[in-house]
């Protein structure tokens, strides 16, 4: 796996790697707590107690070494990636007897001056049992504890022959050193797994609301160019025929229907893209609220707009829309602020939030060139950038109380390739410019048509009865 910067990280991605780098951490922080501590000061001077001394801290060491891969691989067998080594387990778990061996020698020989050799014993299972604690399910791992619980206590009794009092005590340091690896280990691990599994479903969720809309979509188009289309080819058909037969007058009418029918179908057509890339200011403001706060980000609207014009509306709404896709990619934003303030002349929409770093929050994209354009049609202006220190704003002026010098489209919100919010919104806008100028050409002939229209349908029918005849 390529190393990533923090800032490129995901939310979950961090906390991940934070729950990788405590869990490692807090193996050495027990070795150095409570093996060593335990040691220092409490062993004889001789010889003998030097000798297993340093190899239960060269032991220990080496268990702590090898716990920083077999926790990795354990995290990543517990959240269903890989699963880890059965070598590295049994390395590991050797370390284990070892470490207790030497422990057992220690007590043996009276190396130790007094009871502190309980915190070597309490951390000597820790480097593997916590690692452990992922790989299998809870009851099995306290079941196989309490197996070599058993077993260590046993060993002891042969080897040691303490009092029933260090009997007590040994069960009890394995007891704890169980339950820490449990809470530690176990409970982190979960947490993590539970936020995986949010952020997929949100991934799944997202995929579903497009497939949804793609759906849709399409079938708006089915119910409005089927019927349509399915007379188109009847009417086609049966032009053909009657030229066919010489029944030229008879030909030109169905085909005169098949262009009205044509036309018809071009603006039902418009009618469906243009209902389906239409952004509701209401609806984009509560869907930013949803959004942002789905994601950890506080989000808090104020102020009012009510009796917009419609494309007034649509405008601001692509703004909004657009301005919450930038607070989610861009930078790491805890809180995010829209004001929307109605004046005798224009509205103002304002959107913003902080996590944006100086030197990359003013750079503009094409996704803000795109609400240019919207804006422009409305005569409505565009201004962002970094205002304060993490600051971003964006704030969008369009005036309502005087006379707007509004683009070629006049309220119709027409296709923006440069606009990044939406690829499935770039599809729609580019059919309706395609549709705009189809129809756009139409217009100039269409009285003649009708005139014509009339008429032929007119001797069509006159022809027809004089057939009856």
């Amino acid at each position: 796996m390529s190393r990533m910067r923090w800032r490129d990280r995901s939310k979950v991605e961090r906390v991940e790697w934070q729950s990788r780098f405590t869990l490692r951490v807090i193996t050495w922080v027990f070795f150095l707590t409570w093996s060593g501590l335990g040691l220092i000061g409490s062993v004889r001077h001789d010889r003998t107690s030097y000798v297993l001394s340093i190899g239960l801290m060269v032991v220990n060491v080496a268990q702590c070494l090898l716990a920083d891969r077999h926790t990795n691989l354990a995290l990543d067998q517990y959240l269903g990636r890989v699963r880890v080594p059965r070598a590295l387990t049994a390395t590991a778990g050797s370390l284990v007897v070892v470490a207790l061996g030497l422990i057992a020698a220690l007590a043996a020989t009276g190396s130790i001056k007094h009871g502190l050799i309980a915190m070597p014993l309490t951390f000597a299972p820790m480097p593997f049992s916590g690692p452990y604690a992922l790989q299998v399910p809870p009851r099995t791992f306290l079941r196989r504890g309490a197996v070599c619980a058993v077993v260590v206590i046993a060993a002891a009794a042969v080897i040691v022959r303490p009092s029933g009092g260090w009997f007590a005590g040994v069960a009890l340091m394995l007891a704890v050193a169980a339950a820490l690896s449990l809470l530690c280990f176990r409970c982190s691990a979960w947490n993590l797994l539970v936020m995986w599994e949010s952020e997929h479903a949100r991934e799944v969720e997202a995929r579903l609301a497009v497939a949804e809309e793609r759906l849709r979509f399409g079938r708006d188009l089915h119910d409005v160019m089927g019927r349509n289309l399915s007379v188109v080819a009847l009417k086609s058909e049966l032009a053909v025929q009657l030229a066919r037969r010489g029944r030229t007058e008879d030909a030109v009418a169905q085909m005169t229907e098949v262009q009205r029918i044509a036309q018809e179908s071009q603006k039902e057509v418009r009618e469906v893209v243009r209902g389906y890339r239409a952004a509701d200011l209401g609806a984009e403001l509560a869907g930013a609220q949803g959004v942002l706060g789905a994601a950890g980000i506080t989000c808090t609207v104020t102020g009012t707009a009510p009796g917009l014009p419609s494309d007034v509306q649509s405008a601001l709404g692509w703004v909004v829309r657009e301005a919450t896709t930038n607070v989610l990619r861009h930078g790491d934003a805890k809180a995010c602020r829209v004001t929307l303030a109605a004046g005798p002349e224009d509205v103002v929409l304002t959107v913003e939030n902080d996590g944006v770093a100086a030197a990359g929050g003013g750079r503009a994209g094409t996704g803000l060139a795109g609400l240019r354009e919207r804006l422009a049609k409305v005569a409505g202006t565009l201004e962002a950038g970094v205002v304060d220190e993490g600051v971003f704003r964006v704030v969008a002026s369009v005036p309502v109380g005087r006379d707007r010098t509004d683009g070629p489209g006049t309220g119709e919100d027409d296709g923006d390739p440069t606009d990044t919010a939406d690829t499935g919104q770039d599809r729609a806008d580019a059919g309706q410019d395609r549709a705009d100028g189809a129809v756009g050409a139409a217009p100039s002939a269409r009285s003649g048509q009708a005139e014509r229209t009339g008429q032929a349908e007119r001797t069509g029918a006159a022809r027809r009865r004089d057939g009856g005849r």
